[in-house]
């Protein structure tokens, strides 16, 4: 066994976290695919409770198969990224009509499953299945990149190419799955992005990149492009005792989920106008619905993963309304079994 490994997985005997899908799902299948596809651009501690709730709500892939889109995004609501709770419902019933409700082991019918990459594929082939099959999260690329001194940018083919070459030349036959959750908790606990516990790590010795003295410029990324910022007003509609909301397009960000009726404000050049006065003319362009301002309700600012919204949030009269099978009068008490983005969920709570 390589001495990169060897150290690795005696550090991990020792040191390996204690999480919940570990603890009580350990190397069944369709937990391990949950717990990889949430903790996909998300942190450890947000997946926790939203993994719990899920496995008491869907326990396997039949029970995800008998519920309603909307009941899995409802049970999603909060965690973001939600087109992997789409397609996780989209996978579940492809893996009960061709595999009899069990994941396959083969690893390209893996792949063809909706939602499911490389990593995914790696994560579950040598976590459930024990295959020697390499896996490689932000986590491992930052360990790998640090170790052997990567210069070629992470997100980058070039680099991608060398760090699942590396992950797979050092991975130890038979221990595929512990080697990889190793590199994971060794990334989340010693390798951080920023101030290192180098110190405390098994793999110091082997490290060019601390050698050198530039373990934080490790890895190397391409250049972030500015962040977009766009405005958007929405017009919350009450009448008696209901509020109107559209449902979003099931493609896309935030598909299937339901909002307040909105649009964008259009800058004029520099400026963007005021959105007080622009409420109407936005409302009628996004949703062809004819609204008056009333008050205002608050504004909310919130961070996409490309972009960051600033929404203004107004009650509204309703003028006039066109017939759309994608707008509905919800009683305001059931607005929470509405499954919502995180800025119409906070809209909601004003009311």
């Amino acid at each position: 066994m390589p001495r990169f490994s060897s150290r690795l997985l005696i550090w991990y005997r020792d040191n390996e976290r204690d999480l919940l899908w570990r603890r009580l799902f350990r190397g069944d299948p369709y937990a391990v695919w949950v717990s990889e596809i949430m903790l996909q651009q998300t942190r450890v501690e947000t997946v926790i409770p939203y993994f719990e709730k899920w496995m008491k709500q869907f326990p396997t892939v039949k029970a995800l198969t008998d519920a309603s889109e909307q009941e899995v995004l409802h049970v999603w609501e909060g965690l973001g990224y939600y087109s992997r709770a789409r397609n996780l419902h989209k996978a579940a019933k492809i893996v009960v009509e061709k595999y009899n409700g069990e994941l396959p082991r083969d690893l390209g019918a893996l792949r063809q499953l909706p939602g499911i990459g490389r990593y995914t594929v790696g994560a579950i082939a040598s976590m459930a299945f024990g295959l020697d099959e390499p896996t490689l999260d932000g986590n491992l690329r930052r360990v790998f990149a640090r170790v052997f001194d990567v210069s070629q940018p992470a997100d980058s083919s070039a680099g991608e190419k060398i760090l699942w070459g590396l992950a797979a030349a050092h991975l130890p036959r038979g221990r595929a799955g512990d080697y990889n959750q190793a590199l994971m908790d060794l990334g989340a606990a010693i390798c951080l992005p920023k101030n290192p516990h180098c110190l405390a790590c098994p793999l110091m010795k082997l490290c060019k990149a601390r050698e050198l003295g530039i373990q934080e410029k490790r890895p190397v990324l391409k250049p972030k492009k500015s962040t977009p910022h766009y405005v958007y007003v929405a017009a919350v509609i009450i009448q008696r005792g209901r509020v109107l909301l559209a449902k979003r397009p099931s493609k896309g960000l935030l598909g299937g989920l339901w909002e307040f009726p909105n649009g964008r404000v259009i800058p004029k050049g520099d400026a963007v106008g005021d959105p007080a006065k622009e409420l109407a003319k936005a409302i009628q362009t996004a949703t062809r619905l004819k609204v008056k301002r009333k008050d205002a309700l608050g504004l909310i600012r919130h961070a996409y993963t490309h972009f960051k919204v600033t929404v203004y949030a107004f009650r509204a009269g309703l003028i006039s309304m066109s017939k759309d099978e994608n707008l509905k009068w919800v009683r305001l008490g059931e607005l929470d079994d509405y499954p919502m983005g995180k800025v119409d969920r906070q809209i909601a709570q004003k009311l």
